[in-house]
């Protein structure tokens, strides 16, 4: 067996890590009360995609497992506890899956129901199965408490309550979008058309999301719940509508910003030199950044998963996806 084969080996038999972004999700309500902490569990388990879908060297691929797993630490403690499968694999879906079912039609704190869900079913189905009933109740107790939520708390245009009302129409012109290469190309040619890139949770965060929400309704397709992949389009598309709206934004315009973090004047995002496909990029420590809330792993993964798809990958795509991982 040559040495590149057995590098294949080590990483795709590194599985902890799933097994971890798993039980982040899945006690993520029982122990904070809320729905955030599953963050850093969709973030582990965007990790482990990174790695095995992109041609990596050994060394950034350990650098990867390392601040994940550094990550994984700070939430579990210093003894994860990997459970055994006591569920079958179709059970946990269908469970889950019928969760999703109550939210997937409207948008929720921008698609972070599905985001979880998605990230929940690859991992138990690259696993073969995981955990015990009780560790899926977990997981499907945090995607339903996701019911009667808001669409999203940071908006430049809009209100909550305004998004939430809008409708997407024919007048808006997207595309017809019907499998995952479609929805992968509209995502990174809506990226390519910002003329400039805020920091800011209702901005550079927020299409970050566009990519994370946009994956996971690919995954789910991936996975054959196309009927899922089609009802999560149009929250998808409200959200692209908001954010089609903050093209013409222009530093130090008067704007309506209703969020409870960010601020105006809005800022200018940071343009990185070095990106994730980049070892020097994980040769930072991004502890003390708290992983930009797992972010600085899920929006890489999903970025790259969505150039992946498509035939052709524009220098537009990547130019602007350094200003929202910078």
């Amino acid at each position: 067996m040559s040495e590149v084969q057995i590098w294949e080996s080590d990483i795709t038999s590194n599985k902890s890590i799933l097994r971890d972004g798993l039980m982040i999700i899945s006690t993520c309500k029982k122990d904070t009360g809320d729905i955030w902490q599953a963050h850093f569990g969709a973030a582990a388990i965007g990790s482990y995609f990174f790695v095995t879908s992109n041609n990596l060297s050994q060394e950034m691929a350990e650098l990867i497992n390392s601040q994940a797993e550094s990550m994984v630490k700070k939430i579990l403690g210093t003894n994860s506890i990997q459970h055994l499968s006591t569920c079958d694999e179709q059970t946990a879906v269908d469970t889950i899956l019928e969760a999703l079912d109550k939210t997937i039609d409207q948008l929720h704190w921008v698609g972070h129901n599905v985001i979880y869900s998605a990230a929940s079913l690859v991992a138990i189905h690259e696993l073969n199965g995981w955990g015990s009933t009780e560790d899926i109740a977990g997981i499907t107790d945090l995607i339903l408490s996701f019911q009667r939520t808001i669409p999203g708390r940071s908006w430049i245009g809009f209100s909550a309550s305004e998004v939430k009302r809008m409708e997407v129409t024919a007048e808006d012109g997207f595309p017809d979008i019907s499998n995952p290469k479609e929805l992968s190309s509209f995502v990174l040619e809506q990226l390519a058309e910002f003329p400039v890139i805020y920091r800011a949770e209702s901005h550079h965060d927020l299409i970050g999301h566009m990519f994370t929400f946009s994956h996971a309704l690919n995954i789910l397709f991936d996975l054959g719940h196309v009927s899922f992949f089609k009802r999560g389009l149009p929250p998808l598309m409200k959200l692209i509508k908001v954010l089609r709206n903050s093209h013409n934004v222009r530093q130090g315009d008067s704007i309506k910003l209703v969020s409870p973090v960010d601020q105006l004047p809005l800022q200018p995002a940071a343009r990185t030199m070095v990106l994730p496909t980049d070892i020097k990029f994980w040769e930072k420590n991004y502890s003390e950044q708290d992983w930009e809330y797992g972010h600085i792993f899920k929006f890489p993964h999903s970025f790259y998963d969505h150039l992946l798809r498509v035939d052709h990958k524009k220098e537009s795509y990547i130019e602007n996806f350094r200003y929202i991982i910078g």
